[in-house]
């Protein structure tokens, strides 16, 4: 199955998390990108699911539309569950693995208690302690590699692109 990471410069700059499942991607908003930093949380807002169709998509969404803004190609790979991710998903607690070009290694989404009048769903995104996690002092994969896996593109790129 497919994951898919993409930088999405809408509103607010953040990283759409995707995990190919039940024919479609399933996708969390991460506000703070993913972080390979062992035990470090980063919250991901559950968000509706994309059709297969969108999973390679680089490019400008224009203004007036559903997630308007310009979208990069962060990571690509496959995912491997630990166990029924339907279940696990049900649950509110997914161990899975990454096998992708920046994000590799063991992860969990842990599904976090409802807040009054909270919209969307929030779960927190953790890498786990493994051979590919890195410390907290260790450079931090989102400044170090910014570019689509795909076009070696910046966002800013991207943008001038389509202007």
């Amino acid at each position: 199955m497919i994951y898919r990471v993409q930088k999405h410069a809408a509103r607010r700059l953040h990283y759409d998390f995707r995990l190919e499942l039940g024919g479609v991607l399933k996708s969390w908003a991460v506000t703070r990108g993913p972080s390979l930093v062992a035990g470090e949380r980063r919250l991901a807002v559950q968000v509706e699911d994309h059709g297969l169709d969108y999973a390679d998509y680089e490019g400008v969404i224009a203004p007036g539309n559903y997630g308007a803004g310009v979208v990069l190609l962060w990571d690509q790979g496959t995912w491997a569950p630990d166990g029924d991710p339907e279940t696990a998903l049900a649950s509110g607690s997914l161990a899975f693995a990454l096998h992708g070009e920046k994000l590799t290694g063991r992860w969990r989404l842990t599904r976090m208690k409802p807040r009054p009048r909270e919209r969307h769903v929030s779960w927190l995104l953790v890498k786990s302690r493994d051979a590919a996690a890195r410390g907290p002092d260790d450079p931090d994969i989102l400044v170090e590699r910014p570019r689509s896996v795909v076009t070696g593109r910046t966002v800013e790129e991207i943008a001038a692109a389509a202007a």
